[in-house]
């Protein structure tokens, strides 16, 4: 078993879908089992505290080692075995839920334990996304990785809609203990096909510097600041993609006050209106999966970010008697989640180096998700002063903006023909490694 680049690349080889998609059906049995995990903790402190800070609490441990661990994660991911990677990052991820499954079945649970869980847990899955994007360039041919990624976001989709009445639904009929232990039964179904399908490795540049490929944690960590800052193209898109997130993510939060204040609904209203953003993403991606997209993948990011902005400023101007206008176009700004994500994913695992993947995935995030405090922070005073609907008006006007002025500017537009730059290096194969956990020095 060999984690080789050459042995397992997809142009040399026509079966890379059953691999491929064996790892990915493990990976969505486990992604399953988190949501129903996540989705049941956060009703056990619902109904244990009653406490807004308590569940505001559990989101910002759960966000912190997105924003803080990102970049160094993402370096260490480009250094190690990416198919251990993955396998170390469930198996942490099971015994946590295994050691916090005990505590409920002994009675001895308390907050703070719930906090450490989901922290420990995003820790495990900061390692386990950037490790399996970076996979995916390598295991899956460059003409299919956008439609790789519809078939993600109809995944995405169909949990968003699913997950959480089957969380309600197990509640009622087994305790938390064994909705835990479901999460541990998906999790080795996770690893179990990554113990004997090898992952591709990338290959790691040589310089000067570093002739035998040795460098320390922080070379590797400035390295991919260094590759992002010099790469126009791949550097707009990361501002841009923060600024939309900074514009679009209240609007979720602000959803409740949408539906109560301007529309007069309750519960169930706002259950619809989540519903057809569910509804809306899967129907996304399965067009996505089944179209793959213009022959420019960032094309078809910026379509799709125009769109989600025209709809979010429409639904700012529905009138208080058209909600389901309302619901058809948050049905339509949930169609359009997965054109931006889905194809914009796929320009980076084409374009990006693999060896740097790893890194750039997981600076993204961590950018992104540090926008989401200071997004909500600056919403909630702007909505209570000016109305909520200002801020999707507003919102989803500069959102349009910003996917226009994309086509205007040629390092976006042809971000995917790579580095415009000549490499200061040449990609000169390493010895594989045998398959375990190990920093790319000692021969990955």
């Amino acid at each position: 078993m060999n984690d080789n680049l050459l042995e397992t690349n997809p142009a040399r080889s026509q079966s890379w879908m059953p691999r491929f998609f064996t790892i990915w059906g493990g990976q969505a049995f486990s992604l399953l089992g988190s949501q129903l995990v996540q989705f049941a903790l956060v009703w056990w402190l619902t109904q244990k505290t009653g406490s807004a800070t308590v569940l505001a609490t559990a989101t910002l441990v759960a966000l912190l080692p997105q924003v803080f661990l990102g970049p160094l994660v993402g370096a260490l991911v480009d250094r190690w075995n990416r198919r251990w990677t993955m396998v170390i990052a469930d198996a942490c991820i099971a015994i946590c839920t295994l050691l916090l499954g005990v505590l409920f079945w002994t009675g001895q649970v308390q907050v703070w334990h719930i906090y450490v869980f989901m922290f420990l847990r995003a820790v495990g899955g900061g390692f386990h996304w950037p490790a399996m994007q970076a996979s995916t360039s390598l295991m899956v041919p460059k003409e299919h990785l956008a439609r790789i990624q519809g078939v993600n976001q109809v995944l995405n989709g169909a949990l968003g809609i699913g997950s959480a009445p089957l969380a309600a639904l197990l509640l009622a009929v087994m305790p938390m203990q064994q909705i835990l232990f479901i999460d541990i039964g998906t999790a080795l179904l996770a690893i179990a096909p990554l113990l004997f399908i090898a992952v591709p490795q990338p290959v790691r540049s040589l310089s000067p510097e570093t002739p035998d490929g040795k460098t320390s944690l922080g070379q590797d960590l400035k390295a991919g600041l260094r590759y992002v800052w010099a790469w126009p193209g791949l550097l707009i898109i990361m501002i841009m993609a923060t600024l939309i997130n900074f514009l679009l993510t209240p609007a979720g939060s602000l959803q409740p006050i949408l539906v109560t204040r301007h529309f007069g609904g309750q519960a169930l209203e706002l259950a619809y209106l989540e519903s057809a953003w569910g509804i809306g993403m899967l129907v996304g991606g399965l067009t996505l999966s089944a179209w793959g997209g213009f022959r420019r993948r960032v094309v078809t990011a910026m379509a799709g970010i125009i769109l989600m902005g025209a709809t979010m400023s429409l639904i700012g101007l529905v009138p208080a008697s058209g909600f389901w206008l309302a619901a058809g176009l948050i049905f339509l700004t949930g169609f359009a989640n997965p054109i931006v994500n889905g194809p914009l994913i796929a320009a980076v695992q084409a374009a990006v180096a693999p060896e740097m993947q790893g890194r750039v995935f997981t600076l993204m995030v961590s950018v992104a998700s540090a926008m989401t405090p200071l997004s909500l922070i600056v919403a909630g005073p702007i909505a209570d002063q000016l109305g909520v609907r200002t801020w999707y008006v507003i919102g989803g006007l500069v959102t349009i903006l910003i996917g226009a002025v994309a086509f205007f500017i040629p390092a976006v537009m042809h971000f995917e023909d790579g580095r415009t730059q000549t490499e200061p290096v040449a990609q000169t194969e390493l010895p594989a490694t045998p398959a375990a956990l190990q920093p790319a020095e000692t021969g990955d």
